[in-house]
Parts: structure tokens; sequence; C-alpha cells
């Protein structure tokens, strides 16, 4: 590879803003990284976007040479996205650190973040390295990556199981190097608040050059402390925080990005720093990575759960129709969770329709706008009342399932206590009208089968479930459906009032998504 630099800028924020902290988000690498989230390239710039316009300063699209898959991601992000920073993830190999920079040279601002292990633990079992090869490893890995790259990041992977002497030491080299941001990662989250930020002002005070670089944290969530331990490095003197949507991540997660930017934003009179997030975001984040990864967030879950400004207590509904601040520190349109209305319904025209897509922050083109009103007209038709949630979710399911091979007809189901239970289903199948009708033990098992007997595969079933989108009998329900197939994962959504029907759909968008990857690996491995 050759040694051009890009002539664009090096970092998102400037040093002289001393409280600003950089938001740099790995959603789509660490939080790939969680089994069963996978996500597809289509998908994964529709989350970029989103990231771009809420204002987060780093994206970190993915491991380059890990797979084609992340390489094509992290190239196609760099090739669209053009405000915030976009990064790839290198270790500390040659051939890795150029095919992140393959990936990332069309960006307007790329970034190279390479990493090596350097506790003693890691070095001994993992690496089977000397201490004094580690370091040499780091000098020669972050002088190649910045000799193609203008900004570069380095991460002491395990940095809080790192003895201080020797993280010392290879900080000091990284930056030497060229390093201009320097990640001290909790990669086990082992550590606590108080120890962690006592780590970061140790290396504030023993590395000389230090100032030279921007200090990152890291930091996971297996003892429940990432967004605290993420906090705590801050008010030591870090200025960029790692962390992703709806805290997702490998084993128990990373810091997420909607508890760290509201805890600064609410609690500013304690911690003085600020971010470029536009909160207001925040929610359609939250439901957009649930949709594509379907990892349903938990109802409690802080910011984003569907209970998080919810108040069922007597004592707390009385003191939030006397004043709302009693028992709420933060308003829900603050993180754009607007309150729900029902002024939509079947008598809605196009117009008003267009018109809360746009409050609800959805442009669609003129297709995606009539197959969004034609599926509203028919929730209309079978709900009394048609909350915002449910057109979110009709206009998800709408956009999700696109322009695919498979598309879902009808389905009729005869089911109860005398069974057997019946599926009778319509598909089209590359435009070709095919229809089953098939027993199961159950509906909805009727029904998979049914869409199996027209779309024969081998795929097994790994994941089933349903979840509500609004109160009442008639809600509309949202399907999450995982299927796996020869090592690869797909995960689908659908969304209808008829819990079945959005069984279907979910079925058939997973199925859908192995076609499409099927025909990347294999183009006759599967033939309808």
């Amino acid at each position: 590879m050759g040694a051009t630099q890009s002539p664009k800028t090096i970092h998102p924020v400037t040093r002289t803003d001393a409280n600003r902290i950089i938001i740099f988000d790995t959603t789509m690498r660490d939080g790939e990284q969680s089994p069963g989230a996978s996500m597809n390239l289509e998908e994964k710039i529709k989350i970029a976007l989103l990231l771009e316009e809420m204002g987060v300063d780093v994206i970190e699209g993915g491991f380059p040479i890990a797979s084609n898959g992340d390489f094509e991601a992290v190239r196609e992000i760099a090739k669209v996205v053009k405000n915030s920073s976009v990064c790839g993830l290198a270790r500390a190999a040659r051939a890795d650190i150029e095919r992140a920079w393959e990936a990332l040279q069309h960006a307007e601002r790329p970034r190279i973040h390479t990493f090596l292990s350097t506790s003693p633990l890691h070095m001994k079992y993992k690496l089977q390295m000397t201490p004094e090869q580690v370091h040499q490893a780091v000098i020669d890995s972050v002088s190649h990556a910045r000799n193609l790259c203008p900004d570069v990041e380095w991460s002491p992977e395990d940095g809080t199981r790192t003895e201080h002497d020797f993280l010392c030491r290879t900080v000091e080299s990284a930056i030497k190097a060229g390093a201009s941001t320097i990640n001290i990662p909790d990669t086990v989250g082992y550590t606590v608040p108080e120890e962690f930020s006592a780590l970061i002002r140790m290396l504030k005070n023993h590395v000389p050059n230090i100032d030279k670089a921007v200090i990152s944290v890291h930091c996971h969530n297996d003892l429940g402390l990432a967004v605290a331990n993420s906090l705590a490095a801050v008010g030591a003197g870090a200025r960029q925080i790692e962390c992703t949507v709806n805290g997702l991540g490998e084993r128990a997660g990373n810091a997420a990005i909607e508890e760290v930017v509201m805890a600064l934003r609410t609690r500013h009179d304690v911690m003085p720093y600020t971010t470029g997030i536009k909160t207001e975001y925040i929610t359609r984040a939250s439901r957009l990575v649930s949709a594509i990864t379907g990892f349903v967030v938990q109802p409690n879950k802080a910011i984003v759960g569907a209970n998080a400004f919810a108040h069922e207590s007597g004592i707390h509904q009385d003191g939030m129709l006397k004043h709302a601040g009693t028992y709420e520190i933060m308003t829900p349109e603050s993180v754009g969770l607007g309150k729900s209305t029902l002024v939509m319904g079947k008598h809605s025209g196009r117009h008003a329709f267009k018109m809360k897509l746009k409050e609800l922050g959805f442009e669609l083109g003129d297709n995606a706008l009539n197959d969004a009103f034609r599926r509203f007209k028919e929730v209309a038709d079978r709900k009394k009342d048609v909350y915002d949630e449910d057109i979110v979710a009709l206009v998800d399911d709408a956009i999700q399932q696109g322009d695919e091979r498979i598309k879902f007809v009808s389905l009729q189901v005869i089911a109860g206590s005398k069974g057997p239970q019946t599926a009778e289903i319509e598909l089209q199948l590359d435009g070709v009208s095919k229809t089953a009708k098939v027993t199961g033990n159950g509906p909805v098992d009727a029904t998979f089968n049914a869409i199996h007997v027209v779309v024969p595969h081998t795929a097994r079933l790994l994941l089933y479930q349903v979840h509500a989108v609004t109160e009442g009998t008639d809600a509309q329900a949202e399907v999450t459906v995982r299927l796996e197939e020869n090592g690869k994962t797909v995960v689908g959504q659908g969304a209808d009032p008829d819990t079945l029907v959005a069984s279907a759909r979910a079925y058939i968008h997973a199925l859908n998504k192995l076609l499409t990857k099927r025909a990347k690996t294999a183009p006759a491995a599967l033939r309808a």
C-alpha cells in the first residue's frame, strides 16, 4: 500500500474546547459482535446516516479484515458519511492496517483504530509475546497506520488489568509514533469508577506527552458499571467516550450512548461537559437498532425503555399531574419521544399522513409513501385508535421489506383447542403467485410450515418473539424472527395488528435476507 495521506481534517473536535466530549459510536463494530446481532450493508448504512444526523463525532463502521462484508460496510459508510469521522478497527498487523486504510481512504475524515493486548494475562496466554515484543509491535503498528492515515487511535486491550508502568510506556510510545487518540478499554468490564478515574489521572500525571492526544475510554458492562466508569473517566480528564446504541455489545454490552449523553445533559451541574449529540434523535436510533438486530429493549431500560417515562403508582401520578418535575428528571420530548396522539384514523388523508410522518422523523419517497399509506389505511380499518407508535412500526416494517424476492399476499389460519391448526398462505415468489395449506403444532408453527412449503430451505429458527406496540387487545404486534443456516444468521421483523400476519411477515423478511446472503456466496445454492 502507498503512504498517501489525506489532506482533510484529522479530528472532529478541537483541543481548545476543553469540556467537549467526543462521542465515538461502535454499534456497528462492537455492537454487531453480540451473538445474533448481525447487520447487512444496507442496514449499516441506514444506522450510520442516522448517527451522523444525530451528531455522533466518530462512527466505527466495522473490522475491515474480519470479512468481506465488514470491509464493504466500512468502505460504503466512508463514502456516504460526510460530517462524522469514519473509523475502521485493525489489529497490530500490517495486513489489518492496510485493509482498514483500503476501506477508509475515500472518507472525508478517516480514522484507523489499531489495538494490541498489554495485560500480563493476555500477553502470556493470548499473544504469547514478551512485553518487549508487544512494545515494539505497538510502535510498528501505529507508525504504519500513521503513514497511511492522518488520524490514528490506539488501544491497549485489557488496559484496566495492565501493569501501570508498562501501560505508561506503551501509551507514550504510541503517541510518539503518531496516535492522536489513546483509548483505554475496560475490555472485560472489571474496573469500578474510583479505580478507573485513578487510572486516567495516573496516565495524565506519568505520560510526558499525554497532552498531545485525546484520552478515550471504552467500557464493557459486565458488572453493570460501563456508564458509571465512563463518566468517572471524563471527570479525571478523558474526553472521548466509546459507546453503543442501547448498550449493545459483546457479553453484557457496552456503555449505552443514550445513558452517557443524557447523564451529561441532565447533570450538567456536576458534570460541566457538552456533546454534539442532538438528543431528540435518541429514541429513533434506539428503535432502528432494535428493529435491525432483533434485540428488543427491556421495558425498564434507562432513557429508551417503554417504561422510562411511564407512571403507574398513584402517588407518582398525583405528583406528575401537579408538576412533571416531581418524578421526571428529563422530558420525553428531549429524547425524541413525543406524546402519542389520536389524531390519525381511517378518515385521515394522504397529506395529513405525510405530515405526521415528517413529525415522526420520516422522509419517504413516493413509492415508500404510497405503500406506507396503504398499510396505514389497513391498520386504521382494523384498529379503533391509531397511535404514533403504530405508524412508526408499520413504516419501519414497510421500509425493511423493500424490493425483495418473496412478498406476502395473504394468510388464513384455523386455530383453537380442537385442532388441527391449519395455515393457508399465498406468497409471490419472483412475481409468481404460490399457495400452500399446511397443518402444524399451533397456528405459528402451521404458518411457518406453510411458508416452508412455498420457499424450501434448511434454516433453523433460533428466535421468535412478539411484543405489542401499544396497549389494548387491538394493539399492533411487532414480531422478530432469527434464522440460522450454515453459519449464516439473519434477523427479520414484521408488524401487523394480527400477530400471525406479523409473524409471517417477519419470517419472510428473514428468508429474503437469507436469499440475499446465499446469492452473494453461492448463487446456485437456493433455487426456490
